[in-house]
């Protein structure tokens, strides 16, 4: 038996003291698709969490390794917390900015341009960072891996490593680092924060949730080194959060 397999469904939301919800979006709100723009997002999904927000008094953000402007493209602007590229940039409710990394050099999003042309992978470009997909050919994650890692290494930036993705982005710019931030907003303080995600890159939430009092529930298969509690896929995160 894993060791994924021996984590326990998380208590009911309602069970949880005050809680503050952090949702990751890719293979946790909407199923892992080929490509970051082919993924599958119920209409009204931003209506949805608004009013799940309601229920937590406000204290609810999205946390997503997608940019921002991305993750407008599939639910629009609804007054939410977001964070995303993995934290280097984080807005309130109200579209104010509460953090913006800087964009890493153009010579480096050039040298991974490149080598996607050349090994048949799917570059994504964001404002803070870029990334590097290979889920249409898996084979090529390790080699990819190694080379991202390297680049980083190079320009002094950090190196994110998911299922079928690698990211470069500005040194602290973690999913631990959006919840710590976010914990100091007056809606999300003195709260029980709760992590959902399914990749490794969730695991640095799942650690500040942790640190903060609170836990993190891993979702999908993966097994997880941090989470306390487990829910099988989208479909049992929607049941739980009664989305």
């Amino acid at each position: 038996m894993s060791a994924e397999a021996t984590l326990q469904a998380p208590p009911p939301l309602a069970e949880i003291p005050r809680a503050a919800l952090f949702l990751d979006f890719d293979g946790t709100l909407v199923p892992i698709a080929p490509e970051p723009g082919q993924i599958a997002v119920p209409d009204d999904l931003a209506a949805r969490l608004v009013r799940l927000a309601g229920t937590v008094e406000q204290a609810l953000a999205l946390v997503s390794g997608r940019a921002i402007d991305d993750l407008t493209r599939f639910v629009g602007s609804p007054p939410l917390y977001r964070a995303g590229s993995h934290g280097a940039h984080v807005m309130g409710p109200s579209g104010e900015t509460i953090r913006a990394a800087d964009p890493i050099a153009p010579e480096t999003k050039a040298a991974l341009k490149d080598y996607a042309a050349e090994h048949g992978l799917y570059f994504e470009d964001k404002p803070h960072g870029a990334g590097l997909h290979s889920r249409k050919v898996p084979e090529k994650f390790a080699a990819m891996a190694d080379f991202a890692a390297d680049l980083a290494q190079r320009h002094g930036l950090a190196c994110k490593a998911g299922k079928q993705v690698v990211e470069l982005v500005q040194p602290g710019a973690d999913k631990g680092g959006a919840v710590q931030l976010l914990m100091q907003q007056p809606e999300f303080a003195g709260r029980t924060p709760v992590f959902l995600g399914d990749d490794v890159t969730d695991e640095d939430g799942f650690a500040a949730c942790a640190d903060a009092g609170g836990f993190g529930i891993a979702v999908g298969e993966r097994v997880s080194q941090g989470a306390q509690y487990r829910l099988d896929g989208v479909d049992e995160v929607y049941q739980w959060l009664d989305l």
